[in-house]
């Protein structure tokens, strides 16, 4: 094990401070859509070639490519013609739209959403608050109603959800054998990606996707196959409508979105709505009982901060809040991936 000595503390401090840079040069090459022309063109193109049919300069885009190669998002071959670039296995798969489990949609709601209310952490920090007001000019006392101030940035944030349970939806349904369950409420469920994958993994079951009705709207023009009978739809505001009965209840990234006061009251209802020998399983990223790590989930409790009235907790944090509310023989399964697994049964 190294020493703090064998450490070269100010290249860690320039890496950490020039971060931000890695995260652009992936958003730009999405935005601008390197990695799907070089996934439609089947071969290696060179930077002029990639440059011409993308509209860009020759300069940038020579630049871009070549930072995309030391990111490993990118191969370049040297050829008596010159420079030419393909894809890796990562890009092809997570980072072009025609992908099944592309990351696409989240990478552009991070670059043109996320990064403008983190462009004011210190506001946050000093005020402990989003940053709504500023980053676009609307008022932060309803983080949904800012967050979908439009159809299009609705559209952008389900469908940046979505991409991440198509990589990350399995591992968390699948913690627990939840096939005892076969009426379950997605509450929250956006865009549906996740009632989806529990709906194949078991398909004894239906899910009911609870969401506020131009939610609910959007998931059924966008994101759900009509053809899918084991999906319903449940239009209303699960904070100040009632919560019909279910077996199993799923809050997936709910509850991080909100204080404890506002947690525990929404917890009280859906425990009041369960039926007996029913539960509630909760999706989040975890935090270390000492709140020491993992380093993704300490982030994303800073863009709670930013973005929500929330945070990230621990599994002890959640489970208190379960049993305040009334649920008992609290689970939790750490899944090795971004989110984990809580479950709660009455």
């Amino acid at each position: 094990m190294s020493s703090t000595e064998d450490l070269d503390y100010p290249q860690i401090i320039l890496q950490y401070s020039s971060g931000f840079l890695v995260s652009k040069v992936m958003f730009t090459a999405c935005e601008l859509g390197v990695f799907d022309l070089l996934l439609e063109s089947g071969e290696p193109l060179s930077s002029d070639a990639i440059a011409v049919r993308l509209g860009t300069s020759t300069t940038g885009m020579e630049r871009l490519l070549d930072a995309c190669v030391g990111l490993k998002l990118l191969r370049v071959e040297l050829t008596q013609e010159g420079a030419l670039y393909r894809n890796t296995e990562i890009s092809n798969i997570y980072l072009t739209k025609s992908s099944p489990k592309s990351q696409y949609h989240i990478m552009m709601y991070y670059s043109n959403t996320v990064y403008l209310c983190w462009h004011y952490l210190a506001d946050a920090v000093r005020e402990g608050r989003n940053q709504y007001e500023r980053a676009f000019g609307i008022s932060s006392k309803d983080p949904f109603g800012a967050m979908y101030r439009s159809e299009e940035e609705m559209l952008k944030f389900m469908a940046g959800q979505n991409s991440i349970w198509s990589i990350c939806g399995r591992d968390v349904l699948a913690a627990f054998d939840l096939s005892p369950f076969s009426q379950i409420y997605d509450l929250g469920g956006g865009g549906g990606a996740l009632a989806q994958e529990c709906v194949s993994l078991y398909p004894n079951s239906t899910v009911t996707i609870y969401d506020l009705s131009e939610v609910v709207q959007m998931a059924k023009e966008q994101f759900v196959p009509p053809e899918e009978h084991r999906i319903a739809f449940h239009e209303g505001d699960f904070f100040n409508d009632s919560i019909p009965e279910a077996e199993l209840y799923i809050l997936s990234k709910i509850l991080h979105d909100w204080d404890d006061d506002k947690c525990r009251q929404l917890l009280a209802k859906v425990y009041k709505a369960c039926k007996p020998g029913g539960g509630v399983l909760l999706v989040e990223s975890l935090l270390n009982e000492d709140k020491s790590g993992p380093l993704e989930t300490q982030l994303y409790s800073m863009n709670m901060l930013v973005q929500t009235e929330g945070k990230e907790r621990t599994a002890t944090e959640y489970s208190k809040l379960l049993e305040a509310a009334g649920f008992g023989d609290v689970q939790v399964k750490r899944t090795g991936k971004l989110y984990d697994a809580v479950l709660g049964k009455k």
